[in-house]
């Protein structure tokens, strides 16, 4: 009777460990700026719905460094942990295996590994999946353009995940205490960009939306800059309760009249005291010639002298300081 049941059984284990994909470890690879977010995605799929009991992350940042934990939830309650605490949130929704992380105001030292754990009701193995952080020195905050130009402001949340933006504000400040102006509002879900009605007179068909938004980009096109464009702009993007900011300076540069000069423009300068004028050209009058020796022995000192093509033209002046005629 032994042997029809182990026959019996060893299908049911085969089938039950090829079948399922609750035990999968992959790696991604993201790179951000010091100063922006990261979307960490770690979904677990199956065709069968098994209710997530704990959810897990890691962070390790070498082959050899010890692991520290990141954020766990357990029974329905999300706790970011250690430097993570004021800088991590769970975006993804539980109830549907989603764990995923959203990582704020990244720094210079969180580069690294991020490993996700997630553990499902009634089953010994778990699902993670791994992704490795790249972070690049801050990215600069302040742009420059002349007026009549076009410049696009960038704001791209870097994400590994699938989790789709709801919602983007685009909004402008002219100075510290200038009140927020709304230059453009996309909502996914009508996948069209809206102006707000109020700033017509603005940006009225001057701001285009040129982000590919499938993946999380709401850069925008400013056409036609103007001296009245200088201010700070400031991105949001939403997913659901959460969101992004970045925020861009804009610089504009006037253009600089071009100015003729004509004679009329030139005046007059009158010289004083015992002055030297040398001036440099080409000599076109011809003068009776003089020996070197006596130039030399300076026994002709009203003549000039004639050096080539380029004449150099010394006019000696007088113990008085008048200049004498040749």
């Amino acid at each position: 009777m032994c042997c029809p049941l182990k026959l019996l059984l060893m299908p049911v284990l085969l089938d039950y460990s090829l079948g399922l994909n609750d035990l999968i470890v992959s790696s991604l690879e993201l790179t951000v700026h010091v100063g922006d977010s990261a979307l960490m995605g770690c979904v677990f799929q199956s065709t069968e719905e098994k209710r997530v009991t704990k959810v897990d992350w890691m962070f390790s940042s070498g082959e050899h460094a010890k692991d520290d934990y990141v954020l766990y939830y357990y029974a329905n309650l999300s706790v970011p942990v250690g430097r993570f605490q004021n800088r991590v949130h769970l975006v993804g929704d539980i109830s549907r295996s989603d764990g995923s992380l959203l990582l704020q105001n990244v720094e210079e030292a969180d580069q690294g590994t991020y490993t996700c754990e997630i553990r499902l009701e009634m089953e010994s193995l778990v699902f993670k999946k791994a992704v490795v952080l790249y972070v690049l020195p801050e990215e600069t905050k302040e742009l420059m353009a002349h007026v009549g130009e076009s410049t696009q402001l960038g704001c791209v949340l870097q994400s590994t995940g699938e989790k789709r933006m709801t919602k983007v504000d685009w909004t402008f400040s002219s100075g510290e205490h200038a009140e927020e102006e709304v230059m453009l509002r996309y909502y996914s879900k009508l996948r069209v960009p809206v102006g707000n009605p109020q700033n017509r007179g603005r940006f009225q068909n001057r701001v285009t939306l040129v982000g590919d938004t499938s993946r999380n980009d709401a850069s925008i096109m400013l056409q036609g800059v103007r001296e009245s464009d200088r201010g700070s702009y400031t991105c949001s993007i939403h997913l659901g309760n959460l969101t992004f900011k970045k925020t861009t300076v804009l610089h504009v540069i006037l253009k600089e009249p071009r100015t003729l000069v004509t004679p009329a423009a030139l005046k007059p300068e009158i010289l004083g005291g015992n002055q030297l004028v040398i001036i440099v050209g080409i000599v076109c009058r011809h003068y009776p010639a003089a020996s070197r020796s006596d130039i030399d022995r300076e026994e002709h000192p009203r003549k000039y002298e004639v050096q080539g093509w380029v004449g150099t033209l010394v006019v000696p002046l007088t113990r008085s300081g008048r200049v004498t005629a040749p």
